[in-house]
């Protein structure tokens, strides 16, 4: 691995108290002048200052020191690897307040991030450019020079000068609007004053935009900002703002501190949203909701990246990370209090059962391997920030502390939140400081907890067996890490502490006993239970371990799968933990695909999309084999009794989650080549195309789908015809990420060269390819081969931002050929990522593991499939 380069953070004689910043972009040539008035203090005396820069070009600078001479900068000098640049002055800077004057001029780039220019057509059909801006992490220094750190905080004043037939936004209201005294074709918008703040979090935005508008209950004015022409679809988006602000406000205890925020939809942008204070920027199909063409999935992914933004106002906003290490403490809370915010808002959606299907098993999955990374990583050069907006950081990070709240109790979680923001309020702070507050407040050990948690990667295995004495169970459980590749014994094995909860037949929804484990292992005594109960860990799957329980122990849990009396995120829980501990090798695959036939009777959703998922993972692995087809029955198998009782049509009294399952059903049916399912999907496909009748938005992904992997290259050209119909960017998606199920070779190269062509939008590109890779064994030769190729036009596309990560993983992870494993790492040993290291170690071992797995179960896995259609003797 190349050295990290040596980090060093910005000196501190000189910061800033308020930064006067003007702004004039031209939207022809993508350039921007600028001219920056920052009120600054000198702590001591100097005569250079240290800023951060990069790309822009300073034209004059000085210094005024309060009632002083302006004395002009003598020396400007960039040190561009490190995006710094030194104005040295003639003289000694003394203590005290002083202006500093800086006349600047810029590029309004496209690459995503700083100030950039983002690409639109207008109704009429015109290409046209907005110049929007994605400062997190480190690129508010391409908009202009600043001290570019989160500790850093400031005041801003920004003016803009843009056409007078744009809008211009910015975190704050606007206070003036008038001609430009040298051009009247432009207009002079002036924002009020922000609060203290930083860098990261300064936004503004110049394009043309409709919106609607709103007031929270408690007074806050609240819009969103479409695409010209599509106002209406901004009033989903606009509900949840508006009742979510006041949630939050009550939850915290808090009010929002500005007089209005906006949400607004950017065509291009690289992350799902940003929440820069007061102006939140959102790709549009986060934003964006059709009552008429939308799915339910769209909108639930709305709800939950609006909840999860909003939190941000507060959680990283009016109390921030002291630095980029803390990072997790910004994304890990919100990650988890979206789900509270949507659970008040949807209850329908049973919220909290998917957050352990798509954020919990996915975080325990990337954390059980030697690449994982503990979720406080230490941060230096801004290069490895972007590294860490991950799983571990969101995903993990979320799982921990709902376990922490779990752990502490809502209403002392509450107290010890509030003392937070009100301590730390325009403030910095570490996960130290959040740590000390809750323990405050709740009387319990937190940071010794949570140290173990959030200071070591990884996580326990709970390993349970249980004796009957009398009336009473005496349970003994031990720990142990974790990992992908199957038990290890290292003499210095980490422990965790683990508060660990334990429920019984008699109330499965309720626990009966909980401990701290804080020793490698323990016996429990619980009375009163009779010897045909069982008892099952972990109830509600909050605690962020693995389960292994005794052979006996999981007999008696089985019947209660199918009866349903296990609660569904413990249905869930117990298979996805039986299947991982498969994949490590600690238990038969064969004996997992008799625990997935248990689930017969299953009617919930997100426990059905926890299943086709593993069922889908072990589909992909299975097809390096030649019995792939039989994996594919087995899967018709188990979906068919419930595609039949869901059908194809929704009746009337369904839910939101009902429309989720169906989706997935027959997407699963259809793709598995289930005869009756794809005739029916070919002949609604063609009423579709025809305009005979038009395909209900929840049914279009499983259908597409399910035509396209039994299609031809007819069928790609009238896919790639929809999709340039297609109003909606969420419409445009959905069939960007299901081109690549196409099965005939020669069809997957046009669907990758499609991936790079002017119809993808940049941001897009990623799950085109993925796509590819994910669905057949042709799809993930030729998308690997097509990365290669075109590595440059990739690599230059995304450059540092975590997009080329997700890119490697989607592209490489599905291989399971040792040799594979090898020519990744070569390729990425002469083809620098640096953003992505830990990606591609991550994906060379998933391969391995992979491949050890098929090695290992290969053949049993083809005898059980065989003997489940032999008839019985």
């Amino acid at each position: 691995m190349p050295e990290r380069r040596p980090f060093v953070r910005l000196p501190t004689e000189v910061y800033p108290v308020n930064y006067g910043l003007r702004l004039k972009p031209d939207l022809i040539d993508f350039t921007f002048e600028g001219k920056l008035e920052a009120a600054v203090e000198v702590t001591q005396g100097t005569n250079q200052i240290v800023m951060n820069c990069a790309d822009i070009d300073i034209i004059t600078a000085s210094f005024v020191p309060e009632g002083g001479e302006e004395i002009n900068a003598t020396g400007i000098n960039y040190q561009n690897e490190d995006e710094k640049v030194t104005l040295c002055f003639p003289s000694t800077l003394q203590k005290g307040s002083g202006s500093l004057k800086i006349d600047f001029v810029g590029e309004l780039n496209d690459k995503m991030k700083g100030f950039y220019r983002s690409k639109y057509t207008t109704p009429s059909g015109e290409i046209r450019y907005a110049a929007v801006t994605q400062f997190e992490a480190t690129d508010a220094r391409r908009a202009f020079p600043c001290w570019d750190e989160p500790a850093i905080k400031a005041t801003f004043d920004i003016t803009l000068i843009v056409p007078k037939d744009r809008v211009a936004l910015s975190n704050m209201n606007v206070v003036d609007r008038k001609p430009y005294p040298e051009d009247h074709s432009l207009v002079e918008v002036k924002f009020a004053t922000t609060p203290i703040m930083s860098t990261y979090l300064v936004a503004f935005v110049i394009g043309e935009y409709d919106f609607v508008e709103s007031q929270s209950s408690d007074g806050v004015t609240v819009r969103v900002y479409t695409p010209v022409g599509k106002a209406e679809q901004g009033r989903f988006a606009l509900e949840v703002a508006t009742k979510t602000l006041p949630f939050y406000k009550d939850y915290f205890s808090v009010p929002y501190p500005l007089p209005k925020i906006d949400l607004i939809a950017i065509a291009d942008f690289a992350a799902g949203a940003m929440e820069n204070w007061g102006l939140v920027t959102y790709r549009e199909t986060a934003l964006l909701i059709d009552p008429k063409n939308s799915c339910a999935s769209s909108r639930q992914w709305v709800a939950l990246v609006v909840g999860h933004e909003l939190a941000h106002q507060w959680f990283g906003n009016l109390v921030t990370m002291e630095w980029w290490t803390h990072l997790w403490l910004n994304e890990g809370f919100a990650s988890w209090i979206e789900y509270l915010c949507v659970d008040h808002c949807f209850p329908e959606y049973d919220i909290w059962t998917q957050f352990v299907s798509a954020d919990y098993t996915r975080a325990l999955d990337l954390d059980a391997l030697d690449n994982s990374h503990p979720i406080e990583v230490d941060v230096g050069h801004p290069s490895e920030v972007d590294e860490i907006f991950d799983a571990i950081s969101y995903s993990k990070g979320a799982s921990v502390i709902r376990m922490l709240h779990n752990y502490i109790g809502d209403e002392d979680f509450r107290k010890g939140m509030n003392a937070y923001l009100l301590k730390f309020q325009h403030k910095n702070a570490s996960t130290e400081d959040l740590w000390e507050c809750l323990e405050q407040a709740s009387g319990k050990p937190i940071a010794a907890v949570m140290n173990s948690w959030t200071k070591q990667m990884g996580f326990p295995i709970i390993v349970v067996d249980q004796e009957q004495h009398g009336s009473d169970r005496v349970l003994k459980i031990s720990q142990k890490k974790f990992c992908a590749s199957g038990p290890r014994n290292d003499e210095n094995c980490p422990n965790w502490m683990v508060p660990i909860s334990i429920c019984t037949s008699e109330d499965p929804s309720c626990s009966k006993m909980e401990v701290l484990l804080d020793q490698p292992e323990t016996t429990i005594n619980i009375t009163n239970v009779a010897p045909d109960h069982w008892l099952k860990i972990n109830p509600g799957t909050v605690g962020f371990y693995r389960i292994q329980y005794s052979s006996a122990m999981l007999e008696s849990l089985l019947p209660a799968i199918r009866d349903l009396t296990l609660l569904p995120v413990d249905r869930l829980g117990l298979q996805n933990d039986l299947f991982s501990l498969a994949r490590a090798g600690m238990i038969s695959t064969v004996e997992v695909l008799k625990v997935m036939e248990a689930f017969v009777n299953e009617p919930n959703y997100t426990v059905w999309s926890d299943l086709s998922c593993n069922l889908g993972v072990l589909s992909s692995l299975l097809s390096h084999t030649d019995f792939h087809e039989d994996i594919q029955e087995f899967i018709r198998d188990l979906f068919t009794p419930i595609g039949m009782k869901l059908g194809w049509d929704s009746k009337t009294g369904e839910g939101h989650l009902d429309a989720l399952l169906r989706g997935l059903v027959l997407g699963k049916l259809g793709k598995a080549g289930h005869k009756a399912t794809l005739e029916e999907a070919r002949r609604r496909f063609k009423d579709h195309v025809e305009g005979k009748q038009i395909l209900p938005a929840d049914l279009r992904s499983p259908v597409y789908l399910t035509v396209l992997k039994h299609g031809d290259s007819t069928t790609l050209d009238t896919m790639l015809k929809l999709h340039k119909q297609a109003d909606m960017q969420e419409e445009k998606n959905r069939i960007e990420r299901v081109l690549g199920a196409i099965p005939a070779p020669d069809i997957i190269q046009r669907v990758l060269n499609f991936a790079l062509s002017e119809e993808v939008r940049p941001q897009d590109t990623v799950s085109v390819i993925g796509g590819v890779a994910g669905s057949s064994k042709q799809g993930r030769k030729a998308a690997w081969k097509f990365v290669k190729d075109n590595w440059e036009e990739l690599h230059n596309r995304y450059q540092g931002g975590f997009l080329i990560s997700r890119l490697i993983k989607l592209t490489v992870d599905g291989f399971a050929i040792d040799k594979m494993a090898a020519e990744v790492k070569s390729f990425f040993e002469s083809h620098h990522a640096p953003a992505a290291e830990r990606t591609v170690q991550q994906c060379c071992e998933n391969i391995l593991l992979n491949a050890s797995w098929l090695k290992r179960d290969a053949d049993a896995i083809h005898q059980y499939l065989l003997q489940r259609k032999a008839p019985p003797v």
